[in-house]
């Protein structure tokens, strides 16, 4: 059958999760229940900080940061997906695809990024203390943040402006419950090798060099957290970094899984699946796991709580 280019005046059917009939008012429930308290867990975390100068250290102004990236994480994909819950043959343009698209690549990008940045802050925290405040400087902050906002939205470019050129046939129907470029690439009857080729490029490549900084960062912090006498002084070591360790793991592990293989190698189901992990739960798990187990930003919490009861 003839390709044909896709315009912005053309649409894509996204299916999501129509196929389970039965189950679409309680998903619809879950799914509005996840965004609410993913919202206002990222939110309430944001406003914290915000509020306490306590708070104003580079540990938790890469954490405002993260928030941000997973609201708009969230606000690109939930939105859309709930509006158009019960609707068979949910249709967005072909415009807004490629802009749903870019925006999910680059908070991914922004994600692998700013976790790196975050290693190298705990790395300097625990490994130089006495220079801490020296070396995490209110300018330095500012410039590894905007350095990873610049490179994370600059990561995707090249692949959104290679799926514009996409030739696709008869059928416009994503198997899936948001423009993600495996779901495209899957639909595509056009030769999609120089595509995949870059994507498995830049999945090696961009979360290989932060994963490598993150080993740095923690091969010395190890090193130093062992040569800390008392058991007590180890273990606050490591508790400042067993948050980020436990979303680096998850993150890194959802993704990779997810995208590290040739699309021929997966069903589209089994994709939905295993996207809602980092789609949905990381942004929804990640104030909890860094914030809400941090007794200072307890203290914080019930600071501002009493204020507002006053």
């Amino acid at each position: 059958m003839k390709a044909k280019n896709l315009t912005s005046a053309d649409n894509f059917l996204i299916v999501g999760f129509s196929d389970l009939t039965q189950l679409q008012i309680p998903l619809f429930i879950v799914f509005l229940l996840l965004y609410i308290a993913t919202m206002f867990g990222n939110v309430l975390v944001m406003a914290i900080v915000y509020a306490n100068p306590q708070l104003h250290t580079p540990m938790y102004f890469f954490l405002t940061n993260l928030s941000f990236i997973d609201i708009c994480y969230t606000s690109n994909i939930f939105p859309h997906m709930l509006a158009h819950f019960f609707a068979k043959g949910a249709s967005i343009s072909f415009t807004a695809c490629l802009l749903q698209a870019y925006l999910f690549m680059a908070m991914v990008s922004l994600e692998f990024i700013l976790l790196a940045v975050m290693a190298y802050d705990r790395y300097a925290a625990i490994c130089n203390p006495l220079r801490y405040t020296a070396i995490m400087n209110r300018v330095l902050c500012i410039k590894m943040a905007g350095g990873t906002w610049v490179v994370g939205l600059m990561d995707p470019v090249p692949h959104t402006i290679l799926l514009s050129g996409l030739s696709f046939c008869a059928s416009h129907e994503i198997n899936h419950f948001f423009c993600d470029v495996t779901a495209l690439l899957k639909l595509s009857c056009t030769n999609t090798h120089t595509i995949e080729t870059m994507t498995y490029i830049v999945v090696a490549l961009l979360p290989i060099i932060s994963f490598l900084l993150i080993i740095t960062s923690y091969i010395n912090i190890i090193s130093a957290i062992l040569k800390i006498q008392s058991v007590e002084g180890r273990q606050k070591a490591f508790s400042t970094c067993a948050s980020h360790l436990t979303v680096v793991i998850l993150f890194y592990g959802c993704v990779c899984i997810t995208y590290a293989r040739p699309t021929t190698a997966y069903s589209m189901q089994d994709n939905k699946i295993m996207s809602l992990s980092y789609t949905v739960f990381t942004p929804l798990f990640n104030p909890i796991i860094y914030c809400l187990k941090n007794k200072e930003f307890k203290y914080a919490l019930r600071k501002s709580n009493n204020r507002m009861l006053a």
